[in-house]
């Protein structure tokens, strides 16, 4: 990084699962870079929904290294996601036509079920050895009894790791959805699911998804259960092959606590 900014610019590493991420201070300049980001993070930006961009380089080996600006602030706490502003930029993200004709443009398909399903079976049958190898075939039977209910439906660009610690609250009171390596083009119940069932009270979904802009139904109702399960299991094995076992733990409680929910 210092070959770019220059041996004036103090360089801090910021953490992240994903890619390489760095602070950059020199006086009163401060930057956020990060190696190989999302490429779609210039109409991220110009939506207003991560900080601004304010270059992008490529260097001689093929990595990109995007600078944004860093901004002072604060995680979400987990009560926080309930409120309004979480609901109104979930929903303009979902809408945003832009962001949606940008990652059709940069070759993103739509995640069809059928072909998430069947590659969280790949991955498990690759993983069969795994300590929770029963309770993810449960959710695997789960996913595939209730396939019929989730086809079919619009697809939207979905973060799709929509936890709090995404969530990024300036000091200026502007909200941004942060880390987008993961996005995809998909139902948008995969984002809105795990949302509500982790963070908002069921007697007040509805009034959440007023925010949003949907009517609570029952359909809407199998399609978040059954993206919950998805991810749940997406996070496991996700976690599993980076022999990071709290993690895959976390998930697999969260998974249980679902079922003993809905009953199944």
């Amino acid at each position: 990084m210092e070959q770019i900014l220059g041996k004036e610019w103090t360089i801090t590493p910021a953490g992240g699962s994903t890619g390489e991420a760095y602070y950059a201070q020199h006086q009163e300049k401060r930057l956020f870079l990060k190696r190989n980001s999302s490429p779609f993070i210039a109409v991220l930006s110009a939506e207003g929904i991560v900080p601004k961009l304010v270059w992008t380089k490529r260097l001689e080996n093929g990595d990109v290294i995007t600078a944004q600006h860093w901004l002072e602030g604060r995680h979400l706490e987990q009560t926080e996601m309930k409120h309004e502003r979480v609901a109104s930029l979930l929903s303009k993200i979902h809408h945003s036509s832009e962001l949606l004709h940008m990652f059709m443009r940069m070759g993103k398909k739509p995640l069809e079920p059928e072909s998430i399903l069947q590659h969280l079976k790949d991955i498990h049958h690759d993983q069969s050895k795994l300590d929770t190898s029963l309770d993810i075939h449960k959710g695997l039977k789960f996913l595939q009894e209730y396939l019929p209910y989730v086809r079919n439906q619009k697809k939207v660009v979905c973060h799709c790791d929509v936890n709090h610690n995404n969530w990024l609250l300036a000091r200026n009171d502007e909200l941004y959805l942060i880390d987008w390596e993961n996005a995809m083009i998909a139902d948008p119940a995969m984002d809105i699911g795990l949302l509500l069932h982790n963070y908002v009270p069921e007697d007040e979904w509805q009034e959440w998804l007023n925010i949003y802009g949907i009517e609570l139904d029952e359909q809407l109702r199998y399609r978040m259960n059954w993206y919950v399960v998805v991810q749940s299991i997406s996070f496991i094995q996700w976690h599993f092959e980076r022999n990071e076992f709290q993690e895959v733990s976390n998930w697999m409680k969260t998974l249980q606590t679902f079922f003993r929910k809905i009953g199944f």
